[in-house]
């Protein structure tokens, strides 16, 4: 057997891998044993005796298995996490996102015009509060309050009619009898 130590390390440096990347025929090894300088080496790989290998193919498909089924909810038991409930996902990031939600939401409904500055102003401040604990809850908070602010409206509305009627009444009465009104009066 003839050595071709030398013509590896001259093949690996020509293609520019190391020698373990290399290959040489194993039915040509005399006619490889005698090139000992970088041009015959050259010509050898371009006749084909000597090769580069290809590289070794590390798969990711078990990876990309596991990891579809991770995002299933799979293998997410006691057993297999290591960090804390606070490092696997951060308190910090949950409220900044639901801060962001309901805030979306309040700028959303007043540039809308469905609530007024001092109602967002309010729901705003709340929100801060960590007075509600999603959107759907906001959104049923601005519902209650626009309700209670238009019957408050309500209200005051059929009070003033009440007055106004009385105050018809009264006159219509003081039309008639102008000389009770007066003693009224005194």
């Amino acid at each position: 057997m003839v050595s071709t130590k030398l013509q590896k390390r001259l093949a690996a440096s020509i293609l520019g891998c190391g020698a373990k990347k290399v290959w040489l025929d194993p039915n040509e090894q005399t006619e490889i044993a005698n090139a000992n300088s970088r041009q015959n080496v050259r010509k050898l790989i371009k006749d084909g005796l000597v090769s580069k290998k290809h590289v070794t193919v590390h798969s990711k498909a078990r990876h990309q298995r596991h990891m579809d089924a991770k995002r299933k909810g799979r293998h997410t038991g006691y057993g297999h996490r290591k960090g804390t409930q606070n490092a696997r996902m951060p308190f910090k990031v949950l409220w900044m996102r639901r801060m962001r939600v309901l805030r979306r939401l309040l700028r959303k409904y007043r540039e809308a015009k469905k609530i007024d500055k001092h109602l967002y102003h309010e729901l705003y401040m709340q929100s801060k509060g960590n007075q509600y604990k999603n959107k759907r809850v906001l959104m049923e908070a601005i519902h209650a309050k626009k309700a209670e602010t238009n019957r408050q409206k309500l209200l005051v509305e059929q009070a003033d009619a009440r007055k106004l009627k009385a105050k018809l009444k009264l006159d219509k009465k003081a039309a008639k009898n102008p000389t009770k009104a007066s003693a009224e009066e005194a």
